[in-house]
């Protein structure tokens, strides 16, 4: 695997090239090498698009999907959890494993809210908007309007903020009592149903394997079993890792096992 490092300064991508003892190179020799590439960010979003033209083996590393609030682990809400997804953007399927990895994250399942009042809708950034080729603002007034068109309910929108904004006013503030949230492929779908509250998504998104797509379903969305989500929490556990797993190499034997 070759690790390409903006500027050779990504300090996620070096830490985990250390840890491997692999090659790191920028990116402008990015399809040079006959090698899997490991990418970090949508920022990249040509080179990414222009591996699954080619067929080329790539590794994509972003934001883990748990573990990046405040919380007893991590008490000031820094970036320690880091996604790798092999040629695409997440984990989109539940594939057993075993649950060693999500109990150490020490995080709830909450049951399903059957009584919830308001619909949350969670805008996309603009890194994805520009993947997806999509205006959030045109996408937030036909999603706010289509949902309209099957539930009577108030509807709420939450922006991106800055990091430092989303930590002391989270997500989940906005979940309590929440009917269904939905989003176009933010992790936020990932929180909501860990957080017992039905989640829509209309692009991929890690959580398709237990949300909805069809809005139509807003006042019936898929209340799911508590079985299925635990096994889909515990195969995401498996493919996020800590920012020591990658300073250890950890988190790549992790990924090669995978291989085998």
């Amino acid at each position: 695997m070759i690790c390409l490092s903006k500027n050779l300064t990504d300090e996620y991508i070096n830490k985990f090239a250390h840890g491997a003892d692999l090659e790191i190179y920028d990116y402008d020799r990015a399809l040079d090498f006959d090698k899997p590439i490991l990418i970090r960010s949508l920022g990249k979003r040509k080179l990414i698009k222009e591996c699954w033209k080619l067929g080329k083996t790539f590794y994509y590393m972003d934001s883990g999907y748990v573990g990046n609030f405040p919380g007893q682990l991590n008490p000031l809400g820094y970036k320690l959890w880091h996604r790798i997804v092999k040629n695409d953007l997440q984990h989109n399927k539940i594939i057993d494993r075993p649950d060693d990895r999500w109990k150490a994250l020490n995080y709830e399942i909450k049951p399903m809210n059957k009584s919830g009042g308001h619909i949350l809708v969670v805008a996309p950034s603009e890194k994805p908007c520009k993947f997806y080729g999509i205006d959030k603002n045109k996408w937030i007034e036909d999603t706010v309007k289509e949902i309209k068109k099957h539930t009577d309910r108030k509807v709420f929108v939450r922006e991106k903020q800055d990091r430092e904004i989303r930590i002391k006013h989270t997500i989940f503030e906005q979940l309590q009592n929440c009917h269904a949230m939905v989003t176009y492929q933010s992790i936020a779908a990932v929180e909501s149903v860990l957080h017992g509250v039905p989640a829509f998504t209309m692009a991929p998104t890690a959580a398709d394997p237990v949300c909805d797509k069809d809005l139509s379903l807003l006042e019936t969305p898929t209340y799911q079993e508590y079985d299925k989500v635990y096994k889909w929490a515990c195969h995401l556990a498996y493919g996020q890792f800590h920012v020591n797993e990658m300073k250890t190499g950890v988190a790549y034997k992790l990924l090669m096992d995978d291989e085998k």
